[in-house]
């Protein structure tokens, strides 16, 4: 894989040729779990430039669960992050071919639900180049997806947030980027069917990204013959659906934020109970449990969530 990609673009009616860095880690192919991708961008949302190189990333799991709405026991972090830190990344351009991988250590606090990462040294400018394609609100928003590949696409057309539309990606890289289709043939193929492909990754993908981010986009598959070739992913800006949570904030406040939005989603207002169920972690936990729940379809609730929610804490 090259590491850039010199393309001619329109811009004040000249044509001007322009050099778009093209990330690594987000062109390699690789296959993460949602549970892996929330803590690639919680991580990603703490880089700073003036890091120290060998700078330790504390991730604390209820952060992460407020942030997200969803629940990863330790057993399920322990898998994701072995699995993460064994996978190879590999960069290539004219002169060198780099195999890079992930954490140099995770260490896991045994009582204080905290995991504490130090990266490998050459990663980093990978993961920091990779950082400049978000702002804050946009990794919150990656966050909040479900859909790994949902994840994944969005990934990929930050990279291209200032223009219309992305590059043409052939289908067969497109699938290897997902993890879909093995490059050397090993692997059974994923969803060859384009029908498929659509209900399973594209489809999914537009709904979740266009709803719960700030970039609204759509697909177009381009046929060669008769056969579907290649797909290229519209972009259009949209205002952000929620005010993000600043990843600055402390670990109780930015939780108590999280907490307080899915109340008043839930219709659930009055200062009294809201008092009540902030006051209470067991409250805490039950709710982002019930909203996550009631996102993927787990808890049917059309006509009173936040009365039925209630209900569950005892509290009506």
């Amino acid at each position: 894989m090259k590491s850039e990609d010199t393309t001619t673009v329109l811009v004040d009616s000249a044509l001007v040729p322009v050099v778009r860095q093209h990330n690594a880690i987000t062109q390699a192919r690789y296959d993460y779990t949602a549970c892996q991708l929330d803590i690639f961008f919680y991580l990603l949302s703490r880089l700073r430039r003036d890091d120290a190189p060998d700078q330790e990333y504390t991730i604390y799991v209820k952060d992460v669960e407020a942030l997200t709405g969803r629940q990863w026991n330790y057993q399920q972090l322990r898998e994701a992050t072995a699995d993460m830190g064994s996978r190879m990344f590999e960069v290539e351009n004219e002169r060198t071919y780099q195999q890079l991988w992930m954490f140099q250590r995770v260490e896991y606090i045994k009582g204080k639900g905290c995991l504490q990462i130090q990266l490998a040294a050459p990663i980093r400018p990978f993961l920091f180049n990779l950082k400049e394609n978000f702002t804050s609100y946009q990794l919150h928003s990656a966050l909040k997806l479900s859909s790994k590949y949902a994840k994944r696409i969005y990934q990929l057309v930050s990279q291209w947030k200032d223009k219309t539309s992305t590059r043409t990606y052939p289908l067969d890289e497109f699938k290897q980027m997902l993890h879909l289709k093995d490059p050397k043939g090993k692997e059974p193929e994923l969803f060859q069917n384009i029908s498929q492909l659509k209900a399973r990754v594209l489809d999914i993908a537009v709904r979740q990204v266009s709803e719960h981010t700030d970039l609204r986009i759509d697909y177009q598959l381009l046929k060669k013959g008769r056969a579907y070739d290649a797909v290229r992913f519209t972009i259009a800006r949209q205002q952000p659906q929620q005010l993000p949570i600043p990843f600055e904030q402390p670990a109780e406040d930015a939780r108590a934020h999280a907490a307080r939005q899915s109340l008043e989603l839930l219709g659930i207002i009055q200062p009294q109970l809201v008092a009540t169920i902030l006051a209470d972690p067991k409250h805490l936990d039950q709710l982002f449990k019930f909203t996550y729940q009631l996102k993927t379809d787990k808890v049917k609730a059309t006509k009173n969530p936040g009365g039925l929610f209630l209900k569950i804490c005892g509290l009506r």
